[in-house]
């Protein structure tokens, strides 16, 4: 037999039994996608920022569909995303946020106002510039500004001013990545409406706080005489914004002698 025709009928039945054996595989090997899986994905924004601990908006939703994750973890998407991914499980809708909340770094020691402890000159990554004797800045609760948080926010909402970290409200999808990645915890996650915040993060007490920041709270307690009940709170020596009710209480960031308590 001619060598060629040969070869040719060789090929002709390894590619007919390759197909055969493919045939078969995806008969009896394959894998149904739960339908659900899609439409919970067009259910979201598909920002893709990881902000839910999954990959991305397919994982999720693929996790959503297996009952591995619950349907109101996508920070962007908001309430109107969480209703969206209930219906499509057939779960009732416990409300939630009207908005997606945005990041908030509580921190106002800039370079002008807080200490630095020594010079730090190695990797530009605050988790580093942590590892070496706790970091470089003297308040152990203050941002380091090493662009940690900037480097993994997914639509570069994040800069560095004056040597701490600063969000972009108006790009911010709030999806909660950089809060993860802080490795100080400086990031906090709070309501987009949300227009008097508190710009520290210290747990020492105020005579300690003196000493390393000029713009840190020392928990005189005057925001909280100002404003009415229950609108700012003491955590410790810490003043903060309790975010679960209307702001009232106009005057107390005025009242704030350190300038922490700042209206945005």
């Amino acid at each position: 037999m001619d060598p060629v025709l040969t070869t040719v009928l060789w090929l002709g039945g390894i590619g007919l039994l390759c197909g055969v054996a493919l045939a078969i595989g995806a008969r009896y090997f394959s894998v149904e996608e739960d339908p659900r899986v899609g439409r919970i994905a067009e259910a979201l924004p598909g920002a893709n920022c990881g902000g839910c601990g999954f990959a991305g908006c397919q994982a999720y939703a693929a996790a959503v569909a297996a009952g591995k994750a619950p349907p109101d973890r996508c920070g962007p998407g908001g309430a109107a995303a969480a209703k969206a991914v209930s219906a499509i499980m057939g779960l009732a809708f416990e409300g939630g946020a009207d908005e997606p909340p945005v990041a908030f770094v509580k921190c106002g020691g800039d370079s002008a106002a807080a200490a630095r402890r020594f010079a730090y000159n190695g990797i530009a990554d605050c988790a580093a510039a942590a590892a070496v004797a706790g970091g470089d800045k003297s308040c152990p609760y203050g941002c380091l500004g090493y662009a940690t948080c900037a480097n993994a926010c997914p639509v570069h909402a994040i800069e560095i001013v004056g040597g701490i970290a600063r969000v972009r409200e108006e790009i911010c999808i709030g999806c909660g990545v950089c809060a993860g990645v802080c490795p100080r915890h400086v990031i906090e996650m709070v309501p987009r409406s949300a227009r008097v915040r508190v710009f520290c993060n210290s747990k020492d007490i105020g005579v300690v706080v003196r000493k390393y920041c000029r713009k840190g709270c020392f928990g005189c307690q005057m925001c909280v005489r100002e404003a009415k009940d229950g609108v700012i709170v003491m955590d410790g020596p810490l003043a903060r914004v309790n975010y679960s009710v209307p702001f009232e209480g106009d005057a107390a960031p005025d009242k704030c002698p350190m300038g922490c308590l700042r209206r945005m």
